[in-house]
């Protein structure tokens, strides 16, 4: 795939997962990701089963290089600044004031290269009364609204993977490169500011839309309600997805498929107002009918009347399906341990091409001596 940010150098020192996930979408572009870690630990989530190679670190660490340096070292912190004024972009995800702790803070690293796209990523933001509190996934999730969108009153559980965490690196990487598009008209660099709360707070728009035009507060299924969203049971043990949303063709379809022409004889069923209305009803009907068939039967059903639906799949079901084989959306690349290292490609095709090739995440330090140790040979003083 042609490589769209080649030759912008970023210079990343996250951990976990907002900034990571902030350098691997830069990376999935082209953009060359120098991962900055503490000597002997890394980044917090390598820590696995003795090990420092963890699913979580590599999730969000593919297509970087990793190298290891101990800023409060004057050796270090000096192959730091030459690492800064050769770069492109700068990402962390300190809490509030640990960067200039660190000898990495904005003003001075801004002194070093004037250029630099500087993008420092918070929980709850840089200044306010909650700048300096812990946040985490679920802590950005509840204080976004976004949480209560997802709890199921009866069986009150957090549900879902890191959604608030993945966007917020998402976002990141959305500023960063709009603020290299400015950079190429203006020559300078800008800071890059985006927290969790703000993050998510964006992408729960629908719901403070609804509040804010119609006053509305939208609960778990006050979505799935008015786009007729359903999950179903098969006859196998298997679940199907199906999502009517308006137009009266896909329930033309439906009523075809589950052979219920009488469907909208019944004034509950009859428009699309009604069956929002009463969709406990619907659901308890069509609960009944796809429990007699096997999930296969039904997907070939439906598939024939143009009903929008899709098998509920687990994650290996998922590769296994003949679109997803189409798409080529599993990758993989040698391990830097030995063996095949697996992972889902970027999903951005550029001209028809898709990004098919992928480096693995690199071990700790895997790029020490090509990049570090030609650094401390050059500010060496001479004999």
């Amino acid at each position: 795939m042609h490589k769209v940010l080649s030759g912008i150098k970023v210079l990343e020192q996250g951990t976990f997962i907002t900034g990571p996930a902030a350098g691997m979408f830069l990376a999935d572009l082209g953009a060359e990701v120098v991962k900055v870690e503490q000597p002997g630990s890394g980044d917090p989530f390598r820590s696995f089963r003795g090990g420092l190679y963890s699913p979580h670190f590599q999730t969000y660490n593919r297509n970087k290089r990793s190298i290891t340096l101990n800023p409060k070292l004057p050796d270090d912190a000096a192959v730091f600044d030459e690492l800064v004024k050769e770069s492109d972009v700068y990402i962390q995800n300190f809490r509030p004031g640990a960067a200039e702790r660190l000898g990495a803070g904005e003003a001075r690293l801004r002194a070093l290269n004037p250029r630099l796209v500087y993008c420092a990523i918070s929980g709850f933001g840089q200044t306010g009364p909650a700048a300096n509190r812990p946040a985490y996934d679920t802590v950005a999730q509840a204080a976004s609204a976004f949480l209560k969108l997802l709890v199921n009153p009866a069986n009150p559980r957090v549900v879902g993977p890191a959604v608030a965490d993945a966007m917020t690196g998402f976002y990141a990487a959305y500023g960063v490169m709009g603020a290299l598009v400015e950079r190429g008209r203006t020559g300078q660099g800008r800071k890059v500011e985006v927290s969790m709360l703000e993050a998510m707070c964006h992408f729960n728009l629908d719901a403070f839309t609804h509040y804010f035009s119609e006053n509305e507060i939208m609960g778990p299924f006050s979505r799935p309600s008015v786009s007729q969203s359903y999950v179903l049971e098969c006859a196998d043990g298997l679940w199907i997805a199906l999502h009517m949303s308006s137009p009266e063709k896909f329930w033309q379809g439906l009523a075809s498929a589950i052979e219920r022409p009488d469907l909208f004889q019944d004034p509950r069923f009859a428009t699309r107002e009604g069956r929002i209305a009463h969709q406990n009803d619907m659901i308890a009907l069509l609960d009944g009918l796809f429990r007699a068939r096997d999930r296969a039967d039904w997907c070939a059903r439906l598939e024939a009347e143009d009903v929008p639906h899709a098998p509920m799949y687990d994650t290996r079901e998922a590769m296994e399906d003949p679109q997803a084989r189409h798409l080529q959306l599993e990758v993989s690349a040698p391990h830097p341990e030995g063996g095949e290292w697996r992972t889902i490609r970027s999903p951005v095709s550029f001209d028809g091409e898709r990004a098919l090739a992928v480096t693995a995440p690199p071990v700790l330090g895997a790029d020490n001596d090509s990049i570090v140790e030609p650094i401390r040979r050059r500010l060496r003083p001479a004999a």
